[in-house]
C-alpha cells in the first residue's frame, strides 16, 4: 500500500481534523504482513489522502491492477480498506460497496479521459473482468 503524503495528502492544514501520523502509524499495525510505505505527491490533490492498494505479485500476474482511493479521512473508510487488504486486496477480493465510492482513478486514467473525470470510474483498475 502506498500512502501519499506530501503537499496535501497528510497535511495538517488541509485537513485539520485528520491526525495524520496516527493514521499511518494504526495502517502499520493493522496490516503487518504488507508494506504501507509513504510517497511523495500521487498528483491527485484534490482527492486528498490518497492511498493505492497493490496488488500481490501473483494477482498482478494474472491481471490485477493498482487501485487507487481517495477522501480517505474517516475511520470507517480506513477500517473498510484495511478489510479489503487483509481479504487480499486487487484480483483476490471483491471492493465492497461502501469502500467502492472512495475508489478514484489513477492519475494517468483521469488525464485520458480528459476533462470529464467523472468517466474514470468505468476505466479504473481492479479485479480482473470488471469495468
Amino acid at each position: 500500500m502506498t500512502v501519499c503524503r506530501d503537499c496535501c495528502c497528510g497535511n495538517a492544514a488541509k485537513h485539520p481534523s485528520v491526525d495524520h501520523n496516527a493514521q499511518l502509524d494504526r495502517l502499520r499495525a493493522a496490516l503487518p504482513a504488507h508494506r504501507v510505505r509513504t510517497s511523495l505527491c500521487l498528483d491527485v490533490c484534490d482527492e486528498a489522502n490518497v492511498m493505492v492498494v497493490h496488488p500481490s505479485p501473483a494477482a498482478r500476474r494474472e491481471g490485477a491492477r493498482p487501485v487507487w482511493f481517495g477522501l480517505v479521512l474517516s475511520d470507517a473508510v480506513e477500517d473498510d480498506l484495511v478489510a479489503w487488504v487483509r481479504a487480499g486486496g486487487p484480483g483476490a477480493a471483491e471492493i465492497p460497496a461502501m469502500l467502492d465510492l472512495s475508489v478514484i482513478p489513477a492519475p494517468a486514467v483521469a488525464r485520458s479521459a480528459g476533462a470529464d473525470l467523472g468517466g474514470g470510474r468505468d476505466q479504473r483498475p481492479g479485479l480482473r473482468g470488471s469495468s
